[in-house]
């Protein structure tokens, strides 16, 4: 008897679920291999090539990295320089509009139509179910379709913002409460110098106060989270970090304690930078009491820190506090009651006894993406969870994944033919929702796609 033997297969038809950054970014560089068809579906055609994050048309929505860092391609670092130049849309170091970026996305699919249009399909419809066996996916369409690939990538975003727990299961007005900030014209109908109550104080909520103000809204904001931590602000003139290329301290917990440490004698923007080539290998290496420890207590830090504003963002932002006119707050919602002409907040200040109560027009969740699928309402996730083809990861982050990227049934078996890229695998990578790590990714997962497949088999 001889031992089984391995079998391989190419896969030449990707089915891409979702064309957002993530999707967009995947089909390009699958098409630049030979013998490769992609199929990209995404059920919002107004998104596109560019998805939520670069379909803002504001024009105060800046990117929050210099354009010479969001170059699409791994290989190709001054891609988007050389278009902005082109174009005389900017430089290397300018902070541009995201609709700027959602055009690049956009026109850089473009091309990559006109070279390899025979080998790019783009559908426009929404994946409600897909199978994964017999050595292939099928997936169900709503209209009624089926698509048949040999790889099936999810790369569906993230998703929309959960509700905050003083909030879940409550019904408060549509037009006093705004779940989901990117799903709606918040400022619609709003009188223009109402109170307005934000809870979250990270880059969403920057976002909105931002866009509030372009509307001409002048009344008071207060944005609310449990620490009160808003972003930081890029410095111009700085060197170019030094990467640190091997771990400088055994964990999580000390690595944030080795950057405090650091940042006594150097500008503490440098020292997150140089440590973002280690971020995944920290992440990787940690157990999921470790991972937990650190979202529990130092993920705020991490993020306001880490996800730093435009200068000019930056400067809008501080002349709205000095201006009395906005106000960041620390404290946790402890109850939401509905009056005729707005909506009373009770909350618990960090560190007080005493809750305090604001009366707000218009109350906006702005605590940002989610990952917790369980707490989904989205079909395509809900009717994977139902049937045991996806679950979430220990730490409800996302999607959980192998690590080549293949999706973990129920039952706790990698999927041979569906695979996840972009922000729901932050689970397992962590570092997984700005620019350059997507486009790492999935530069790699491409690479691997189009090389030979271990599927299994028995031979002789």
């Amino acid at each position: 008897m001889h031992s089984p033997r391995p079998r391989f297969r190419t896969a030449t038809r990707v089915a891409i679920v979702g064309a957002g950054f993530s999707g967009t970014l995947l089909a390009i560089n699958l098409l630049e291999q030979p013998d490769v068809e992609v199929l990209l579906i995404e059920r919002d055609r107004h998104r596109m090539g560019a998805g939520v994050a670069y379909s803002s048309t504001e024009t105060s929505h800046l990117l929050n990295v210099r354009a010479g860092s969001m170059s699409a391609f791994a290989d190709r670092p001054d891609h988007f320089r050389d278009w902005l130049v082109a174009r005389g849309l900017g430089c290397d170091a300018a902070f541009v509009t995201r609709a700027t970026y959602g055009r690049y996305l956009r026109e850089t699919l473009a091309d990559a139509m006109a070279r390899y249009g025979r080998r790019l399909k783009l559908i426009d419809d929404e994946v409600l179910d897909l199978d994964d066996r017999d050595g292939e996916v099928r997936l169900n369409l709503v209209n009624g379709g089926v698509v048949e690939a040999d790889r099936a990538v999810l790369a569906i975003g993230n998703l929309p913002p959960h509700d905050p727990p003083a909030i879940a299961g409550t019904t408060l007005p549509a037009h006093r409460y705004i779940a989901d900030p990117w799903a709606t014209a918040f400022e619609d109908g709003l009188d223009k110098r109402a109170p307005v109550l934000i809870v979250g104080t990270g880059l969403t909520a920057i976002d909105v106060i931002l866009r509030l103000d372009a509307h001409g809204f002048e009344g008071p904001i207060t944005a609310l989270s449990r620490r009160g931590l808003r972003p930081h602000r890029h410095i111009d003139g700085l060197p170019r970090p030094k990467p640190v290329l091997a771990k400088p301290a055994p964990d999580l917990s000390e690595l944030v304690r080795w950057a405090r440490d650091e940042a006594q004698t150097r500008d503490w923007r440098l020292v997150v930078d140089s440590i973002r080539p280690i971020t995944q290998m920290m992440w990787a290496s940690a157990d999921a009491e470790k991972r937990a420890r650190f979202l529990r207590h130092l993920r705020p830090f991490w993020d306001v820190h880490r996800h730093r504003l435009a200068p000019e963002v930056a400067d809008r932002i501080d002349a709205l506090v000095a201006a009395g006119r906005l106000h960041f707050r620390a404290g946790k919602i402890a109850d939401v009651t509905v009056e005729p002409d707005a909506i009373p907040v009770s909350w618990l200040p960090r560190g007080g006894a005493a809750p305090v109560t604001t009366r707000a027009a218009r109350m906006i969740n702005c605590t940002g993406p989610q990952g917790d699928l369980l707490r989904s309402s989205d079909p395509l996730v809900r009717r994977l969870l139902g049937t045991g083809r996806i679950r979430p990861d220990l730490l409800r982050l996302g999607l959980d994944i192998d690590r080549d990227g293949h999706v973990i049934d129920g039952s706790g078996r990698a999927s041979e033919h569906v695979l996840a890229i972009g922000p729901m695998t932050r689970g397992d990578l962590w570092e997984v929702v700005a620019v350059p790590d997507i486009r790492n990714q999935v530069s790699a997962l491409a690479r691997r796609l189009v090389n030979a497949h271990w599927t299994g088999g028995e031979g002789l």
